[in-house]
């Protein structure tokens, strides 16, 4: 790998880590600034369906993080990246992500399958699509597919070049 490719994908890896704690900690503004401004979440039904545009993604992560209470009830552990550039100003990438809850609240969604003896909320991959936009990284796409406790993942994975 040469030094150059090394430093797009470390970008790529910072974004993903600066998403995470921007929902963790409850920074909706500072987590739209990560997502190009025509961004999709595919989500899937259990979230809302897709979820189309910066200021759509921003909103509904405010609303649905709400259900969990306030910052860093819910941790998103990102690992096992795999990033491939796919042009100058492209890339794709495939994370696994564990979510922990620590707080259970009874009759909301922050509630883990083993109560206050399993803080493991989900299990999913990520697959995400990014763009450069001005010398800068930012999702274009990003796909989530839960494997725990439900299981949305019903085909082969996008293959990562």
């Amino acid at each position: 790998m040469e030094l150059h490719e090394f430093l797009e994908k470390e970008s790529i890896r910072e974004l993903r880590y600066r998403y995470s704690a921007c929902i963790d900690g409850q920074d909706y503004d500072q987590l739209a600034t990560l997502f190009a401004e025509d961004a999709v979440c595919e989500f899937g039904r259990e979230f809302g369906g897709d979820w189309v545009g910066r200021e759509t993604i921003a909103a509904n992560y405010r609303q649905v993080m709400a259900t969990y209470g306030g910052p860093f009830e819910v941790i998103h552990l990102v690992t096992n990246p795999l990033i491939t550039l796919t042009g100058t100003d492209t890339a794709r990438g495939r994370w696994y992500l564990l979510d922990l809850l620590h707080r259970q609240q009874p009759g909301t969604p922050a509630v883990t399958a083993g109560g206050e003896t399993n803080p493991l909320l989900y299990t999913a991959i990520y697959e995400d699509d990014y763009r450069k936009v001005e010398g800068r990284w930012l999702f274009s796409r990003i796909r989530i597919h839960l494997l725990w406790p439900q299981r949305t993942l019903t085909g082969p994975l996008q293959r990562v070049p």
